[in-house]
């Protein structure tokens, strides 16, 4: 189980979402079909938009704040049968922001018997509504219908 939140804002061009690209050598040179809401697992007897609220700080750097409303988006789940709930919540995050994400370590090169470490996110960026559909996960594009039917 994971829980993850979904951050919006409204732009002149229209609603934007705050994705997530995966770290790593594997997704270096992916793009389009592999962006995610940010979101991680969610520790037994946890609640879990709490959980969601945790890994946004933990992988992002930046937390709602207390008066946060958050939209429920239900779940999704997705091809490896994991199960992702999310929320939506309405915010920004400054010019420049650098995030904080974990990391993780695998061989690499592929045999060389050395371990590289990469961040388990390498970037973060807003996009349209549209452009996300491009952009994330097939699976969570069912998130975005969701907000949309939510907040127009």
């Amino acid at each position: 189980m994971s829980a993850g939140l979904l951050m919006y804002r409204r732009r002149a061009a229209g609603l934007e979402v705050l994705l997530a690209h995966p770290g790593g050598p594997f997704w270096s040179k992916k793009d389009d079909g592999v962006w995610s809401i940010p979101k991680g697992e969610v520790n037994s007897d946890e609640d879990f938009l709490k959980a969601a609220i945790r890994e946004f700080k933990e992988e992002i750097g930046a937390s709602p704040d207390e008066k946060t409303e958050f939209l429920p988006l239900g779940e999704i789940k997705q091809k490896a049968g994991k199960i992702v709930h999310a929320w939506a919540f309405c915010g920004d995050l400054p010019p420049n922001h650098k995030i904080t994400g974990g990391r993780f370590e695998v061989p690499w090169p592929p045999r060389s018997g050395k371990l590289a470490t990469f961040p388990e996110i390498d970037r973060t960026e807003f996009f349209t509504i549209l452009q996300a559909k491009k952009k994330i996960l097939e699976r969570q594009q069912a998130f975005l219908d969701r907000l949309v039917n939510l907040v127009g």
